[in-house]
């Protein structure tokens, strides 16, 4: 980090900050590794969604405005494991083929994913009929417009910090404390996990190298314990 970069907590936070810090010199080394292991367990320390709670949000959704679209963004992060920064890169073209239907399968390219490792994101039958409906309300279908675009226009599209926040403020005026755009993601791993999908496939799922990133993810609760001494 050169002495003309700024260190901005608010492009990182999981919750909007209090305040603000940028540093316009070099940072010690024990700030540096407090900064990067902030961003490494962020998403490890998100709350993941309990069904009444995914419940609470979405009927939150249906009585505000923009509910189609705010929807689709909180079920395509809990049902198929985006990050808010690939969710709010998504284009038309990302998501319907050259017959203008739904794929079943995203590709990321290396330059659009954390660390620079591409991956592909596989949409269940759920997400892609949902996707259908969304698409179909759409005037303009260019390939290169955002999916999910702001209420600046059809060409504008989210930035990663600016969804952060609108998930932050959604799922706090839905009553559901302490979660996050990350919760989404999170909550798309716990639920694979407690139905007994393999650690190594949540980690393809996840775009993740190192299964260890993915096993920190992973909420287990009190109720995947009893099932599995039940199995015994």
């Amino acid at each position: 980090m050169t002495a003309t970069q700024l260190v901005d907590f608010q492009q990182i936070s999981i919750n909007p900050p209090t305040y603000r810090v940028s540093l316009v010199q070099p940072p010690a080394k024990k700030t540096y590794l407090k900064y990067t292991t902030y961003l490494e367990n962020i998403m490890a320390t998100a709350k993941s969604l309990t069904p009444a709670e995914l419940e609470r949000v979405l009927s939150h959704i249906a009585q505000h405005p923009n509910a189609e679209r705010n929807r689709l963004m909180l079920m395509i992060g809990v049902m198929a494991g985006l990050r808010v920064g690939e969710i709010s890169g998504l284009t038309l073209g990302d998501v319907i083929d050259a017959d203008g239907k739904v794929r079943s399968e995203i590709y990321l390219a290396s330059h659009r994913v954390k660390h620079g490792n591409a991956r592909t994101i596989f949409l269940n039958t759920r997400i892609q009929q949902e996707l259908t409906c969304f698409i179909a309300t759409k005037t303009l279908q260019d390939e290169h417009l955002p999916l999910f675009s702001t209420h600046r226009g059809v060409r504008c599209s989210f930035s990663p910090n600016t969804l952060a926040q609108h998930f932050y403020w959604l799922f706090k005026n839905a009553g559901v404390k302490s979660a996050s755009s990350h919760s989404c993601r999170k909550t798309f791993l716990t639920s694979l996990a407690a139905q007994g999908v393999s650690v190594f496939v949540l980690a393809k799922l996840a775009g993740h190298r190192d299964i260890k990133t993915t096993m920190r993810y992973v909420t287990t609760g009190d109720d995947v314990l009893r099932k599995a001494v039940e199995l015994v």
